[in-house]
């Protein structure tokens, strides 16, 4: 049995290195994808089947991205796949990141790990992470989408034992996604990985790529919620663990957006897995950088101030946010409450889903709003469209619109974006003023009835001043694309 203790749950960093790290845009751990390939076909897995493995990083491109990692203060590196032990170097890149003296974690569904590389990871101290649904042949191997699946898991669960796992500073975790057909077995695994000392890392399915079509995998709020909760009474009265409980991971807090990012296979920095808005690739610009200049991380490091709707006034907001990937996947919003949070379940109404009427985050009114919905937005981007209409102000007599509306299209554009990302619970419209525009090259002409698709991209920017690219599309052809420079009175949180 576990010796007695309290969980400190934010992934072995202190409140105090956290806050050190969102203030000096530092890191404290970074995971890597080091190949997409996979073995397994899982019914949940936010990969696609037919993903490309074009254009992975190399074995020197992963060394330079661990050396500025490390540049950066992380102290830990999380490696996921795909199936890591797929990846012909593995061992030599395990043995390089622990060679500078950092940790290293390491999800894996066993395959490849004989006695002898059992061995080497023990020898190495690395902390596995098997990745094991069920203790039911039948049940693991639908989940994997493989059979034989249980049987390499269970190898090399027996091979890590027998290597000495979990030993002192050799830990051993296992990895299990709460679903429909492996519920009634959660609290029983639970208690069997305790009694063994192995970390249990149980966690909510984010509703993304095969996890989002495969809706018969997903369990009841409420049923996740009493489940949490017997949990935790059962590593607090047997074991002394005490933590609270709150969704996506069981008896662990997921603050990774404060310390942590992914790298993923093809060179580019993600905020995590579930999160999957690329926000700079690491072949083009330092870590350093694109950790300082992304828009969306610093949005998600300073959490408190951005949050949207009912998780914004959540008494646990000082140390949770929800899920920030399952609020993306489902609402489109990376800041928008998460919809798969308990305390959720009777407001749903007030998350708002994108896409939305831009007419609550722009002060423009009918007849000078040009722009109907904010459809899409990401990393300094968005996405908007419109419907022209008889009655709007730029429609000429023939029906056709005049050439003098395509950089208001884009005007409101940004503006829509804007007060959309900084509307907090409020909803309420940003201050701005466009500066004026340049390059503005109009190709075709249209008419009353099209629909027009807006795309916005801040490509520089310097305080509050940003100069934008914006193109006007109705279906694949574009319309009209220029540069305008802008300024907003953002608020200071």
């Amino acid at each position: 049995m576990p010796n007695c203790q309290v969980i400190v749950p934010n992934f072995e960093f202190s409140e105090a290195q956290i806050r050190e790290a969102v203030k000096n845009n530092r890191l404290l751990s970074m995971e890597i994808e080091f190949s997409l390939r996979c073995n397994f076909h899982c019914q949940y897995c936010y990969i696609p089947d037919k993903s490309s493995f074009a254009n992975e990083l190399s074995f020197e491109e992963l060394q330079d991205s661990v050396l500025q990692a490390k540049a950066l203060g992380v102290k830990k590196i999380v490696v996921l796949g795909g199936e890591p032990m797929l990846y012909p170097q593995v061992i030599k890149m395990l043995k390089f990141i622990r060679g500078e003296n950092l940790e290293a974690e390491m999800f894996t569904n066993g395959f490849g790990i004989t006695q002898e590389i059992a061995k080497q990871l023990f020898d190495l101290g690395i902390l596995v992470v098997l990745k094991m649904n069920s203790r039911k042949e039948e049940v693991q191997d639908a989940l994997a989408g493989k059979k034989g699946a249980y049987k390499i898991i269970q190898d090399a669960f027996h091979n890590l034992r027998q290597a000495g796992y979990p030993h002192k500073n050799k830990r051993l975790g296992v990895s299990t996604v709460i679903c429909q057909q492996n519920f009634d077995e959660l609290i029983f695994m639970w208690e069997w990985l305790r009694q063994q000392e192995i970390e249990p890392y149980f966690e909510i399915i984010t509703p993304q790529g095969k996890g989002r079509e495969n809706e018969w995998l997903h369990v009841d709020l409420q049923k996740l919620k009493e489940t949490f909760f017997k949990i935790a009474a059962i590593d607090r009265n047997k074991y002394g663990i005490h933590w609270d409980p709150q969704p996506p991971l069981i008896g662990i807090k997921c603050l990774r957006h404060q310390f942590s990012c992914l790298l993923n296979s093809q060179g580019y920095i993600l905020p995590c897995v579930g999160i999957n808005i690329p926000v700079g690739n690491i072949r083009q610009k330092k870590l350093a950088d694109i950790i300082k200049e992304s828009e969306v991380i610093q949005d998600l490091r300073n959490y408190r101030a951005n949050l949207k709707g009912p998780c914004r006034q959540c008494d646990k907001i000082s140390n949770c946010y929800g899920c920030r990937g399952a609020a993306y996947q489902m609402t489109g919003d990376y800041l928008a409450s998460d919809p798969l949070c308990w305390n959720n379940i009777e407001r749903q109404s007030e998350i708002v889903h994108l896409p939305v009427s831009v007419s609550r985050f722009i002060p423009q009114q009918p007849p000078m709003q040009v722009v109907d919905k904010l459809n899409s937005i990401g990393e300094r981007t968005a996405n908007v469209s419109v419907t022209i209409s008889n009655d709007m102000l730029f429609v000429r007599d023939d029906g056709t619109l005049d050439e003098t509306a395509y950089i208001e299209l884009i005007a409101q554009s940004i503006a829509a974006h804007a007060g959309f990302k900084q509307s907090g619970g409020n909803a309420q419209a940003v201050d701005g003023f466009l500066l004026g525009a340049k390059n503005l090259e109009i190709f075709s002409t249209a008419r009353i009835g099209d629909t027009l698709e807006i795309s916005v991209f801040k490509y520089a920017r310097f305080g509050d001043f940003g100069i934008f690219k914006g193109q006007v599309f109705r279906g694949q052809e574009l319309l009209a694309q220029g540069e305008v420079k802008v300024w907003e009175n953002k608020k200071k949180p």
